[in-house]
């Protein structure tokens, strides 16, 4: 007779509490799916959260029968520890993943440097991170240290400054020059006008008078801009006839020898 009420309790228990499991999940995989996460992330943490609420029931609905739980949880939680001390490093990669799909600082798509590698993101998965570099290799890099380290993004303001170094001879007009290196860098549609490019003397060097060139594109564009405005901001000094020299040393020999005869 008393172990009826137990039996029966413990049922309505379990069946509330499977269908509140059911509910939460999917609550959290809708909340989840407007973050856009990942699919295989998102199912990921609905099924480990969906896990730890069973053994929440479990021990609960073994409570109601009077077995004694407290022995139970000390022996998940000493499991729970060494486990967690075995798979240490998967763990903080598993972290750092979850903060990467919830505080985005970057997507899939991006071009991102990290771990001393520069490459677009090609994947992002619960555990690492997939990187496609400029050379077209994939390389994987583990969430945790990309969390814990710098991570550049250059496509998250939407442009990216491509640095370069012009030199042209001494007696150049240099407000002519200047003038001639922003038309040619205009001439490239792959060029953005906002912002506009930036173009000025940097430096007096020994040989030339050295401009800085920085003409802005999109970040998949990089390095064909690169080579593109090299080539146009030299051909147009070419034909205005502004020289772009080159390191020259002038050397004296001297015979003592002779010099004495």
């Amino acid at each position: 007779m008393s172990f009826g009420p137990k039996l029966i309790l413990a049922i309505i228990v379990l069946i509330l509490g499977l269908w509140l499991i059911k509910v939460t999940k999917k609550v959290l995989g809708r909340t989840l799916g407007k973050r856009k996460i990942d699919v295989t992330a998102r199912k990921f943490v609905v099924d480990l959260v969906g896990a730890l609420l069973s053994i929440t029931l479990l021990i609960s609905v073994l409570s109601l029968f009077g077995v004694p739980t407290t022995s139970f949880i000390a022996v998940l939680g000493a499991a729970g520890l060494a486990i967690g001390l075995a798979l240490q490093g998967a763990l903080q990669n598993f972290a750092g993943g979850i903060l990467i799909f919830f505080f985005h600082p970057f997507r899939v798509g991006h071009l991102i440097e990290t771990e001393e590698v520069i490459g677009f993101v090609k994947d992002i998965q619960i555990f690492h991170t997939v990187l496609v570099d400029l050379d077209n290799k994939r390389v994987v890099v583990p969430n945790g240290p990309i969390m814990n380290k710098k991570v550049v993004n250059y496509t998250a303001e939407g442009s990216v400054r491509v640095e370069l170094s012009v030199g042209v001879a001494y007696d150049t007009d240099l407000r002519k020059a200047e003038q001639i290196i922003k038309d040619a860098l205009k001439k490239d549609k792959r060029v953005l006008s906002n912002p506009e490019p930036v173009v000025g003397v940097s430096n007096l060097g020994d040989s030339s008078i050295e401009f800085f060139v920085r003409p802005y594109t999109k970040p998949n564009l990089y390095w064909d801009v690169h080579m593109a405005s090299l080539l146009n901001v030299r051909e147009a000094l070419n034909d205005a006839g502004i020289k772009i020299p080159f390191p020259q040393r002038e050397i004296t020999i001297s015979n003592k020898e002779a010099t004495q005869k």
